[in-house]
């Protein structure tokens, strides 16, 4: 059995658990799929654990801004609790809209480790609609992101309706400076999108698709990784099966968002 322990939080709105407790157990995790209210009442504590994973869905129907109303109920009812985890070394993943929750939150961009505050925003997307795609991305081989340890590209599918990353200039030139922007919506052949509809699906500045703090050990972005599990996954794997076919070479035996799970584990391992 894995001594890697990972949570992942679900609970009102929140439905990529399932997924994700998938990826976190084939890249290695011992996972454990936690609700909420039973971390709240201290039924299962974060201590417990090394890796805190927040995943997509839509916590309570993004009624009050994506990802507001849980970032507010962990602030005031976990705050300390998830204090201590990233002190202690703990990592945390936000996806989609645990990404939302996370920046909600302000433990991203984390600027001021010591506080909670809220300095960048995700918005609504520039086309006004929601956008369920593939996206191409282009990693900073820079970034302290223990997330992303060896990974220079990937692809993976966005579903949101806010996903623009958004900040002041002074507070996008501070996380610059410290390699925090991690990964970025990229065209297919991996030069940056430069804004470019739909390889940048919803305007976000300098096409950020993902952000970490300070140390690395939180990383939030709007792709779903674990929603590329299995190289079927992918819409073109019938075109990809009959390409490793004729070349002679045998196809993937996972999809390429398990390596982001895998790098967390082996963090600890």
């Amino acid at each position: 059995m894995s001594t890697v322990s990972a949570l992942v939080l679900t609970g009102f709105g929140l439905n990529c658990d399932g997924e994700t407790a998938y990826a976190l157990e084939v890249a290695g995790a011992a996972t454990h799929r936690v609700h909420l209210n039973s971390l709240i009442a201290g039924e299962k504590r974060l201590e417990d654990f090394q890796i805190f994973v927040i995943g997509g869905g839509f916590s309570w129907g993004d009624d009050h801004g994506a990802g507001v109303i849980l970032a507010m109920r962990l602030k005031h009812r976990m705050q300390d609790d998830l204090l201590n985890f990233v002190r202690r070394g703990g990592l945390i993943l936000g996806i989609c809209n645990g990404f939302q929750v996370l920046v909600n939150l302000g433990v991203l961009p984390g600027l001021e480790p010591s506080e909670l505050k809220r300095q960048v925003a995700l918005i609504a997307n520039d086309c006004g609609h929601f956008r369920n795609q593939w996206v191409h991305l282009t990693i900073n081989a820079a970034s302290p992101c223990v997330f992303t340890r060896g990974m220079e590209r990937i692809e993976l599918p966005v579903r949101h309706g806010e996903g623009k990353f958004h900040t002041e200039p002074e507070v996008f030139r501070q996380m610059a400076d410290r390699q925090q922007v991690v990964v970025r919506y990229a065209m297919p052949d991996g030069r940056v999108a430069g804004g470019s509809f739909p390889h940048n699906p919803n305007g976000s500045m300098d096409d950020v698709a993902g952000i970490c703090d300070a140390t690395g050990h939180i990383f939030g972005l709007m792709p779903h990784p674990e929603a590329f599990n299995h190289w079927t996954n992918h819409p073109d794997w019938t075109v990809l099966k009959e390409k490793y076919r004729r070349q002679g070479e045998a196809h993937p035996a996972e999809g390429q968002g398990i390596q982001l799970f895998r790098n967390a584990v082996r963090h600890f391992a």
